[in-house]
């Protein structure tokens, strides 16, 4: 394990606390988050990101800093798949597009708390129980099967079982009130469907946190590394989402790039439990490689998408293609797919 100094871990947390403030405050008002204006958050998440990697090598070292920046950028791509199921979500509450941030404001939040959970369970066993690796990697192997694998298969919102926990909770009002979780009507207190929608991405990032907990694990084992990668690139997730709401679709090879970087942290895995528990001759793979294969294939499978673009699909309304091409293509995801069985639903 790293020796972090108490300052280093100070200077995380308040940088995530001082730009979850000033996140909230510039967004205290309901209004819809323009493409610029995504963007220049979106870049200052990533700057920040990245500033802090510069700390973390000058601080800990070059591996450690290879390190976070291959679980950062790693996490970064994984999370893409929430942004599909986000556009689902917001599509079938019918969620204004004024009150989307603070949704996922909300599920930031909670996904910095569970994940952050998740990962020192992840860290403490693997601690202990070196053979635990070859489980993830079988987990990431079938995920990439997944991945790899053309099978339709429906999305039944009515079958969500976060949303039906909620409801069985306290009631549940049919009407937005703002950007209020909360309402008194008929002289009690019930919930309005924005805080539905927080459960929804909620339940939806802990279903994620299946692939993605492995994943990084394999690059790094350190409770620092792996929790401060996981938490700028959760960070960054609300910037890109509305940056790239209308042009997902547009990356349709990203799944077949994801499923090459899961195989690729599979194998990873395999011979980094093997090296511990069967024979120090068996060889590893340096995080540099970890990290150039992670940027060679994420690279590629965004030429490529812009270079053969898919057949566009008939829409309605902004925001809606990405929701049907998310639906269109679930099954092509095992993370989309997991998602969309505990996804949002009347109840």
């Amino acid at each position: 394990m790293l020796e972090v100094p108490f300052w280093l871990w100070g200077a995380f947390a308040a940088t995530v606390v001082v730009s979850l403030a000033v996140d909230l405050l510039a967004h205290r008002s309901a209004h819809v988050i323009g493409f610029k204006e995504a963007a220049a958050w979106s870049g200052l998440w990533v700057g920040l990101a990245l500033i802090f990697g510069a700390v973390v090598f000058l601080v800990l070292g070059t591996t450690a800093g290879t390190e976070y920046t291959t679980a950062w950028l790693l996490e970064k791509s994984l999370s893409v798949d929430n942004l599909f199921v986000f556009a689902v979500i917001f599509a079938y509450f019918r969620v204004p597009r004024s009150y989307q941030h603070r949704v996922l404001f909300f599920g930031v939040m909670g996904a910095l708390i569970f994940r952050g959970v998740f990962l020192a369970l992840g860290v403490a066993v693997v601690s202990r129980f070196t053979a635990v690796l070859f489980v993830f990697a079988a987990i990431l192997f079938y995920s990439t099967y997944k991945l790899l694998k053309d099978e339709e298969e429906s999305f039944d919102p009515g079958k969500s079982l976060a949303v039906r926990l909620l409801r069985k909770i306290m009631p549940v009002s049919d009407e937005y009130a703002g950007m209020k979780f909360f309402v008194h009507e008929a002289g009690r207190r019930v919930a309005t469907p924005l805080l539905a929608v927080v459960a929804a991405i909620e339940a939806a990032d802990l279903i994620f946190a299946v692939d993605s907990v492995p994943a990084v694990l394999a690059v790094s084992d350190d409770a620092f590394i792996v929790y401060t990668s996981n938490a700028f690139a959760i960070l960054g997730l609300r910037a890109l989402y509305f940056m790239l709401a209308g042009l997902l679709d547009r990356f349709h090879y990203l799944s077949k790039g994801l499923a090459i970087i899961l195989a690729f942290i599979g194998v990873k895995l395999i011979l980094q439990a093997s090296h511990k528990t069967i024979s120090t001759s068996i060889p590893e793979i340096p995080s540099p490689i970890s990290l150039a294969v992670i940027v060679i294939v994420l690279a590629a499978s965004v030429l490529l998408s812009l270079r053969r673009p898919a057949t566009p699909h008939p829409t309605a309304a902004p925001g809606e293609e990405t929701a049907s091409r998310a639906d269109a293509t679930a099954s092509e995801n095992p993370r989309r797919q997991r998602a969309h069985a505990s996804g949002p639903g009347a109840g």
